[in-house]
């Protein structure tokens, strides 16, 4: 396989997650009703989603680090499939829940050890510009899943968007134990002395937890507006469930546009700087958002538009954040990617549960929530780029 074709194959592993979580947006309030669901408990399906992928996290990296990538992917994604069968078939929202936990656990494979394949292939070096690749091109999955979420519920039941994604993960199981190949250098011990070993040299590196940190708080931010979206829009705003789709256009177009300047600027400046200026978007983005939902409370686009600019942020910062992050242990790049993402997606999932919950009250809760993020990103963002002139 040549890196062209690897780079295209790792944005379909990758896009598991985008497709779980932005699939099923438009149904959270059909699946509020149907199970005579509050709010705070139906957002549950998307923290509980959240907190499957960041606890196999801890696990699948060293299980990774030892066992090789491809059976670690293969045994994930099979859990994946189960869940997604689970999801379509439960009987009450909090069966529903347990299996997206379950479907958290499995989908999280896909962006971690895509990661530490690239950073194995493509070296410390190639990393930051092969991850840019990678999600420059998985942004087709979040411009086509809540779009196709969205008519999938307007024809049939919301149980059908679960078995689209079982289907999903079946071909992708079937892609990869045909045609990976393993790419671990050395294989590393699964002791667990030399485990927490390991992930003590992680939280213990000022760079690492710095890098890891304003990843989490960018993500996060992402996390509590779509663990909203589908109340924000369809209940408070009356956007059709068909058209909803296109309200998360300019996130997706944003993302893009963002993933391919991270690649171009990988070449002109160092990847702190990146994250200095992606941050600093981040807070110009949100600080529009927060004075057009206290000017126009309904209005959609007010909303919308201005998360085009948060994502184009966001596609800047991650993959730079994410090459700080790996470049210092090729040794255990599997360890390392598993730590980054428990932290990413543990920090999300709590302000996802946390924020969500309070846009029963008004909208501004959420806006605010990103703005305050997007605030700690800049500063650590800042930081690490002092930091790294010092050295």
């Amino acid at each position: 396989m040549n890196d062209r074709t690897l780079i295209i194959f790792l944005a379909s592993i990758a896009a598991l997650g985008p497709f779980t979580v932005d699939m099923y947006l438009p149904a959270m309030p059909a699946m509020a009703a149907e199970f005579a669901a509050d709010v705070r408990t139906t957002q549950l399906t998307f923290s509980g989603y959240l907190f499957g992928f960041s606890i196999f996290h801890l696990f699948c990296g060293p299980l990774a680090d030892r066992f090789g990538r491809r059976p670690i992917l293969l045994l994930g994604i099979a859990l994946f499939v189960f869940a997604s069968v689970g999801c379509a078939f439960s009987n009450s929202i909090y069966q529903v829940i347990f299996f997206r936990v379950l479907q958290g656990m499995g989908a999280c494979v896909g962006p971690t050890l895509t990661r530490t394949i690239a950073r194995d292939v493509f070296g410390a070096d190639g990393a930051a510009r092969a991850l840019s690749l990678v999600a420059m091109m998985m942004t087709l999955a979040p411009a086509v899943a809540p779009l196709f979420g969205g008519l999938m519920l307007h024809f049939f039941h919301w149980s059908s968007i679960f078995i689209f994604l079982a289907i999903y993960g079946a071909l992708i199981w079937f892609l990869i134990n045909r045609y990976l190949q393993e790419s671990l250098p050395v294989a590393q011990s699964i002791l667990p002395r030399v485990v927490i070993k390991n992930y003590f040299t992680l939280i213990t590196n000022r760079t690492f937890i710095s890098s890891s940190i304003v990843t989490s708080m960018m993500y996060s931010g992402l996390m509590i507006y779509l663990a909203s979206s589908g109340f924000v829009y369809v209940q408070k705003m009356g956007v059709k469930v068909e058209f909803f789709g296109f309200i998360l256009l300019p996130l997706v177009g944003g993302y893009a546009l963002g993933s391919g300047l991270s690649a171009w600027l990988s070449k002109k400046i160092n990847s702190t700087s990146a994250l200095v200026g992606g941050t600093f978007l981040a807070i110009i983005a949100t600080g529009i958002m927060l004075l057009t939902s206290l000017k126009w409370p309904l209005a959609a686009f007010g909303l919308a538009a201005p998360m085009g600019l948060y994502t184009l942020a966001l596609g800047i910062v991650l993959p730079h954040s994410m090459a700080i992050a790996l470049a210092p242990f090729p040794d255990m790049a599997g360890t390392t990617s598993s730590l980054l993402g428990f932290i990413q997606m543990g920090v999300s999932a709590f302000f996802a549960v946390v924020i969500g919950g309070l846009i029963t009250h008004s909208i501004t809760f959420m806006v605010t929530g990103m703005l305050t993020v997007a605030s700690l990103a800049f500063l650590l963002a800042f930081f690490v780029h002092v930091e790294s002139g010092q050295r």
